[in-house]
């Protein structure tokens, strides 16, 4: 399984998941960069993502939704901030209603995912700054960690294809 670590830290309002992937970064890079792509591992396995939008440029815009086993459609949006192609992107990430629009009584984040080349394949560090320990509080009890580390290790499967 790709993640190897999974470290919550509520001083400093943070969520950090490592991965390593047997795959080159710039092979990993393309799966976040390519919305068909990155359909397939985000969100866990049992609420395929759908991705609407997904202008990645400094300023661009990402819309998708969740789709649960019942149909129960669940959005989200990002808002990319810096991008340094297979290197690292920060982006903002929030809730979104059934319009695909930003929920504000919703926790955002601001996300800066780092990819770094270890023995032929990649590192990749995912680190989420909450704006309070509210926020980051219910996004634990919502489930962020079994969800995320759920997608993430599917993309080693996406990888080998």
């Amino acid at each position: 399984m790709p993640v190897i670590d999974v470290t919550t830290d509520t001083d400093a309002l943070t969520l950090t998941i490592t991965a390593e992937f047997s795959a080159p970064v710039e092979r990993v890079w393309e799966v976040y960069a390519n919305p068909r792509q990155l359909e397939k591992v985000w969100g866990p396995p049992q609420f395929p993502a759908t991705f609407v939008q997904h202008d990645f440029v400094v300023g661009g815009h990402s819309k998708y939704y969740m789709t649960s086993p019942e149909g129960e459609k669940f959005g989200g949006w990002w808002r990319f901030e810096a991008i340094d192609p297979t290197t690292s992107f920060t982006f903002q990430d929030g809730f979104a209603d059934a319009d695909l629009n930003p929920v504000d009584d919703m926790p955002v984040s601001k996300n800066n995912y780092r990819f770094e080349p270890i023995d032929g394949g990649t590192r990749a560090v995912y680190t989420g700054v909450f704006e309070s320990a509210e926020g980051l509080q219910k996004v634990l009890e919502m489930g962020v960690v079994e969800g995320s580390t759920a997608a993430i290790n599917q993309i080693d499967e996406l990888l080998a294809a």
